[in-house]
């Protein structure tokens, strides 16, 4: 959270009150520690919510502008596409933590502070765990429910709420899945790590899925998770390949399917089919086979917000002026980052709208 002091005088008119010890500890966790930070892929249809919104906000800071800020604050990313198509990682995340506690100096900290409450009584008046803190402008950027061992709270949406503003549901997103009990095979199979396609809400996606002793995971279906809506989803085990081409020969299954051999064994018993010649399945059998192209199944819930890369749901961006970032319901008031109803796929792009909304939100504070 950033507030403008009431004192216009000092050069240091402006506070950071952060939850933690040190500034940016979601960054630091953030891809592997090395900082998924934007994408070459980016545009409005990775995001979930009001597109026309995100749309043009890109426009008004593009991944290009990004990358052009970040070089001039030494940070150089790069595209690593082994990791998620067409991402920007950092060298590493401290490097971006280290380009923020420069450009942020003349800013008086408050770490370890937690904030209660924010009122409005002629200026602003924050309630923190250890002090008053009073401003013309505050700006919330305290992120979403997720990941709670880093502070997180509810503290932008009961803010939000206090002033007025509408809050869609709030869910776990970019999360794995739990299964039910037909898919308590997939437990079995944990650490093991495999590209597939996913199918849900009309959308498609290819990537790596990881099999945890709670049900999946992996970059694949935490971006599916963004998009699940209860209901049912479907895997491609065998991405750009027919399965026809297998049912030929003499081969037995686990030997002619090119799948790790500890996921064919579930798999197989999962649909009672015996290991045994292809030469020898019955035509029952080569259509439960054929399921690999297109597993259909139910997820019985995720991972939860401890698990959870971001928040989907939040503040109505109807509600909130998409030039400044200033709320509609007050004056003064600022909402940024995951607390809006925007959320990005895995890959990068959730930082890169909020680097968007940021700069956009700097620009207007700064006339």
């Amino acid at each position: 959270m950033l507030a403008s002091n009431l004192d216009k005088k000092r050069f240091d008119n402006i506070c950071l009150i952060d939850t933690n010890a040190k500034i940016g500890s979601k960054i630091k966790v953030s891809g592997g520690a090395k900082c998924n930070i934007t994408n070459e892929l980016v545009t409005s249809h990775n995001y979930l919510g009001d597109r026309d919104f995100v749309s043009k906000l890109l426009e008004k800071f593009s991944k290009n502008d990004l990358l052009a800020f970040l070089n001039k604050n030494g940070v150089n990313p790069k595209i690593n596409p082994k990791i998620v198509k067409g991402t920007y990682f950092c060298n590493s995340s401290q490097d971006v933590i280290d380009m923020f506690t420069k450009l942020t100096t003349h800013v008086k900290k408050y770490l370890n502070t937690t904030v209660l409450d924010v009122n409005f009584d002629k200026h602003f008046k924050i309630k923190t765990d250890s002090k008053l803190i009073e401003a013309k402008k505050v700006v919330i950027a305290s992120g979403g429910l997720s990941y709670p061992v880093l502070g997180a709270s509810s503290i932008a949406f009961d803010v939000a709420k206090k002033f007025g503003h509408s809050i869609s549901k709030l869910e776990p997103a970019l999360v794995g899945f739990t299964v039910q009990k037909e898919q308590f095979w997939f437990k079995n199979l944990s650490g093991i790590s495999m590209p597939v396609f996913t199918f849900i809400d009309e959308k498609s996606f290819e990537g790596s899925l990881l099999f945890a002793h709670k049900g999946c995971s992996g970059p694949v279906i935490l971006t599916s998770s963004l998009y699940w809506k209860k209901g049912k989803m479907a895997i491609d085990f065998l991405p750009k390949q027919r399965i026809e081409t297998f049912f030929q020969g003499n081969k037995i299954i686990s030997s002619a399917l090119p799948l790790p051999k500890r996921f064919i064994q579930e798999f197989l018993a999962s649909v009672e089919i015996e290991d045994k010649s292809v030469s020898s399945l019955s035509i029952e059998e080569k259509e439960k086979l054929k399921s690999l192209k297109y597993y259909e199944f139910a997820p019985a819930g995720n991972f939860g917000y401890t698990k959870a890369e971001v928040t989907k749901g939040g503040i109505n961006t109807q509600e909130i002026n998409h030039n400044s970032f200033e709320s509609l319901k007050q004056k003064d008031l600022y909402f940024l980052g995951e607390c809006l109803d925007i959320t990005g796929e895995l890959g990068g792009f959730n930082f890169q709208i909020t680097f968007s909304e940021a700069m956009v939100c700097a620009r207007e504070l700064n006339k």
